[in-house]
């Protein structure tokens, strides 16, 4: 049977990179087969449904049990549509946010002495994003306050560390960093509190928990030759996600993957996307790099054979995978990595791989 994939078009050069990579299935270069249905996610259609079109989509995601996502624009005022991150998050029952930071070959990483994989996994839901939150004063006045309310699941918080552990043990890594628990012992201290249990449970995998602000610090001045597993807050792992992937020298050679899993740590939902934005300066003209989005595919791919069990999907990310590195290392690379190539030079050089 053929999986099934809901596709959500987004805006600008996030809606322009997933056309130019959904390419790779038209061409039939993949080997496998994938049943691709469009959700209208553009800033435009939010508005006119009244992100109904969202809800539309999680719900056909759930079902379904895997997605690939565009960028899309975020609008500033308040009272607007806002990101359709967070109703995705929602409405899938995503619990986790898995993104990895690794070396692009022929490209110096900015930081050096990071060799090894950089796995950030984050809280998907709570915390600061859908916050209650107001001001009370005078507007303007001196003594005008801004308040918040945030909110923390140990459930969540479980998925969060054990999920940490089991892929630092795959990878021969370490389970690195953690929250402000010194600061906020109730409200952080939850998610340290599942981090030592896991540990308990996996006395195998090395730990070494730190503070959020020694883990931005460390990671920026020690030699990292072991993989990395970061198990943070929703907010902290937003901004240590993207400084991670930076790290390895652009924004836009890796993917990130949102996964709803049951008790036992099984995927039920998981939808793969590039975290960069929409780079609004770069539409129409052909230059993006398109590895994020790529990679995102790869991992549906990989997410497709085990919800189908046939190795056939998983060897087929693979595959993309390694196009996708390969040829960054043989220089068909976009600008951003020092390279010449065009968004569809890289895809069209991807396509060439998989055939041969």
């Amino acid at each position: 049977m053929t999986p099934t994939v809901i596709v959500c078009d987004g805006d600008e050069t996030g809606q322009e990179l997933l056309e130019e990579s959904l390419r790779v299935v038209a061409s039939g270069a993949l080997g496998v087969a994938l049943d691709l249905v469009h959700f209208d996610l553009s800033l435009r259609a939010r508005q006119e449904s009244d992100n109904g079109v969202v809800r539309e989509a999680a719900a056909a995601m759930r079902e379904a049990g895997l997605g690939l996502k565009a960028a899309t624009v975020t609008p500033p005022e308040r009272g607007g549509v806002g990101s359709p991150n967070r109703l995705l998050r929602e409405g899938i029952g995503g619990s986790v946010i898995v993104r990895t930071g690794r070396r692009i070959p022929g490209v110096a990483p900015t930081v050096t002495g990071i060799n090894a994989p950089i796995v950030v996994v984050r809280m998907a839901v709570g915390d600061a994003y859908g916050a209650a939150e107001g001001r009370d004063g005078e507007p303007g006045g001196a003594d005008e306050v801004a308040w918040r309310t945030e909110r923390v699941e140990r459930a969540v918080c479980r998925r969060v560390a054990e999920y940490c552990f089991i892929a630092a043990g795959e990878m021969d890594g370490v389970v690195f960093g953690g929250p402000k628990w010194t600061v906020s012992p109730t409200y952080e201290g939850m998610l340290k509190e599942e981090m030592d249990a896991a540990a308990a449970r996996h006395p195998g995998v090395h730990y070494r928990p730190l503070l959020i602000d020694a883990t931005y610090a460390l990671l920026m001045t020690e030699n990292h030759e072991r993989a990395l597993v970061i198990p943070s807050l929703n907010r902290d792992g937003d901004c240590l996600s993207d400084l991670v992937i930076a790290m390895f020298g652009s924004i836009a050679g890796a993917e990130s993957v949102l996964l709803g899993l049951d008790d036992d740590l099984r995927p039920t939902v998981a939808m793969a996307e590039a975290p960069h934005g929409t780079a609004p300066s770069l539409q129409g003209k052909n230059v993006a790099n398109p590895m994020a989005m790529l990679l995102a595919l790869a991992a549906v791919c990989d997410q497709a054979g085990a919800r189908t069990g046939d190795d056939a999907y998983v060897a087929a990310g693979h595959r993309l995978r390694a196009a996708t590195l390969a040829g960054a290392a043989e220089g068909v690379r976009t600008f951003d990595l020092g390279g010449e190539a065009t968004t569809s030079d890289v895809v069209d050089d991807v396509i060439s791989r998989l055939r041969a």
